[in-house]
């Protein structure tokens, strides 16, 4: 099990956050990575907070989008640094995660919105379209989730967060499904907690809706939950299923996708219909939140909600899930999705 060695959840952590890189860098530089936003809002008195009160060097790069990996790895390659440090966004997060996996240096995630649990997973999306979809690295040393920076984000991203975390309901069916069919392991504690997320959501979503005192808090705290989960059954599979399959088609299938939780959200509606599971639950923790809860509030249309349903189980043909099973045809997606009230 991989677990992070300091969470730390609140209000005003800049401090806070000064202390833990100088934790997790041992006295060595310090590689921060954000994006131009996130260096705005938060990277900048960062960056210069640690400069201001140690003589600790640190070396900033923006880096929105996963080429920017090759300009990391060389900085990595050409000065030791103790540490790196992810400020930003889901892009960010997972660019500065890779790059402190391949250089052997402990990460510290320091999310500026709550939009998936990639704050806290030991998980990656995949750098480029030969590799599988997502791989495992290691899990951040540190998490520290300052909710003065997170609730200034528009609502749009922690409503992505919920709809990430709602994906646990079809994750877990589809990971017991899988242990019964397959013989894969089953870790009960690990979808515990992760189905927890889900639940936590579906008893708040309303509170969410209106962000009510407390309610992005609760948010972040279930979203790092869902990444130990991660961590302790030693892959995505409590948290990802077929649901996050055809979120991964989407993505592939659209120049300018919706945000990933968005889409995980729509697709668990579908796979709970399909799972013959609580959906109306799903759909309507989602429309109270103020996320998308069907393909036009999406802003997907039905033929490539189709294909990607179609393409999902070849995205990993070793996730055994309910479309593995079913192998669902053209029309009976569009069948279901009348159904399940999507289209």
């Amino acid at each position: 099990m991989q677990l992070p060695n300091i969470i730390v959840i609140g209000r005003g952590l800049k401090d806070k956050v000064v202390e833990v890189a100088l934790t997790a860098s041992g006295g060595e530089p310090v590689l921060i990575v954000t994006g131009k936003t996130a260096y705005n809002i938060y990277g900048r008195s960062i960056s210069e907070a640690i400069g201001e009160r140690t003589d600790v060097e640190v070396h900033l790069v923006e880096a929105e989008i996963s080429q920017e990996l090759e300009t990391i790895h060389t900085i990595l390659s050409k000065k030791r640094f103790g540490t790196v440090i992810g400020i930003g966004g889901g892009k960010v997060i997972d660019v500065s995660k890779a790059s402190a996996h391949e250089a052997s240096l402990r990460f510290v995630s320091v999310p500026t919105v709550a939009s998936h649990d990639g704050i806290a997973s030991p998980m990656v999306s995949a750098m480029d379209s030969s590799q599988p979809y997502s791989r495992m690295v290691n899990m951040p040393f540190a998490i520290v989730a300052d909710i003065d920076v997170i609730e200034k984000a528009p609502h749009r991203y922690l409503a992505s967060g919920c709809g990430d975390l709602v994906a646990k309901y079809t994750a877990i069916k589809d990971w017991k499904l899988s242990h019964k069919v397959t013989g894969e392991y089953f870790g009960d504690y690990a979808a515990s907690l992760a189905y927890m997320g889900a639940e936590i959501i579906f008893r708040n979503a309303k509170k969410i809706g209106k962000r009510k005192q407390d309610s992005i808090r609760t948010v972040v705290e279930a979203l790092i939950s869902a990444g130990v989960a991660m961590g302790i059954a030693g892959s995505s599979r409590p948290c990802s299923g077929s649901e996050h399959l055809i979120s991964h088609a989407l993505g592939r299938l659209m120049e300018d996708p919706p945000l990933h939780g968005e889409r995980c959200g729509v697709s668990t509606i579908f796979a709970a219909f399909v799972h013959k599971a609580a959906w109306k639950r799903v759909k309507s923790a989602l429309s109270s939140i103020g996320t998308p809860s069907n393909l036009s509030e999406l802003g997907v249309d039905e033929q490539t909600f189709v294909k990607a349903v179609l393409m999902a189980p070849d995205i990993r043909p070793d996730r055994y899930t309910i479309l593995h099973k079913l192998r669902l045809t053209e029309s009976d997606v569009r069948r279901l999705l009348r159904e399940a009230e999507l289209s």
